[in-house]
């Protein structure tokens, strides 16, 4: 099998509706309804790999496009440390699903970590710096056409996540106000601590399971960004545009995916001039 294009070129959005959603079905009709109210605000659609690591792949894509500064909790001069901090505290950390890369000993875990760490903050600031949005979007394009870096950055951020999930549980034990998805994240039989929520949950991630919805909250605080998703099959009711997390910090950047089924994500591209008035 050839090369899978991690992000596809783009589409015009009514267009690929077209192809994707013909006839007459009511779910058809809910799924066109949809994708025209995108198109009010986005011209262009980028379908995104669909293995398990597509939300990741498409909150990353969309952050690093946009990105014009290091966020900061990448400037953060023990950022880096986080895997050997966090592995003196917690030793299950120990069981950490590393991605399995052919050929290569594997190391130490922190070390391991660390490398994905270091190789996030590197593209970041890289791309960052990038003023010109052409050659910005094709450094983006040349990342995600990289499988070794690309799915090493995955890696990166589900540790990130751990590390969340870690300070949001102990600051809900020491009385401490957590968000409201906390509470659910951890009120799961499957995840009702951090050690559970790596075995049986994170640890799976892009292997046998995506994300599921309470951890599209726990990426988007692991980022400290707002992810807007359009909920196509959720068309005309509330949720229909959805916020991760809900009551967003005023200063967190926003990217905007769309996704059917709240498993597969894609993302518009080129927003539409707003008519200026």
């Amino acid at each position: 099998t050839g090369y899978k294009l991690s992000v596809s070129p783009e589409m015009d959005i009514m267009e690929y509706c077209r192809k994707e959603w013909r006839g007459n079905t009511p779910v058809a009709k809910r799924m066109r309804k949809g994708y025209e109210a995108v198109a009010q605000k986005f011209a262009s659609i980028r379908r995104i790999r669909g293995d398990n690591y597509c939300a990741f792949r498409a909150t990353l894509f969309q952050a690093l496009s946009q990105a014009t500064q290091l966020p900061r909790w990448l400037q953060s001069e023990d950022f880096t440390m986080l895997p050997e901090n966090l592995l003196s505290k917690y030793d299950w950390i120990k069981q950490w699903q590393l991605k399995q890369k052919p050929g290569k000993k594997m190391g130490e875990i922190s070390d391991e970590i660390k490398e994905y760490l270091i190789l996030l903050r590197k593209k970041w600031k890289n791309i960052s710096e990038i003023k010109n949005p052409l050659e910005k979007q094709e450094a983006c394009d040349k990342l995600f056409k990289n499988e070794e870096e690309e799915y090493s950055l995955y890696e990166a951020l589900k540790f990130l996540m751990l590390n969340t999930a870690i300070e949001l549980y102990n600051a809900d034990k020491s009385g401490r106000r957590v968000p409201v998805f906390s509470w659910l994240l951890f009120a799961r039989d499957t995840s009702s601590n951090p050690c559970q929520l790596m075995h049986n949950h994170l640890n799976h991630v892009g292997h046998s399971g995506g994300l599921e919805q309470v951890e599209m909250f726990l990426l988007a605080y692991a980022l400290q960004y707002t992810i807007q998703v359009y909920r196509l099959y959720k068309y005309s009711t509330d949720e229909f545009i959805t916020l991760y997390p809900n009551d967003p910090e005023e200063d967190w950047p926003v990217v905007t995916l769309i996704t059917e089924d709240d498993r597969h994500y894609n993302i518009p591209v080129r927003m539409c001039q707003e008519t200026m008035l």
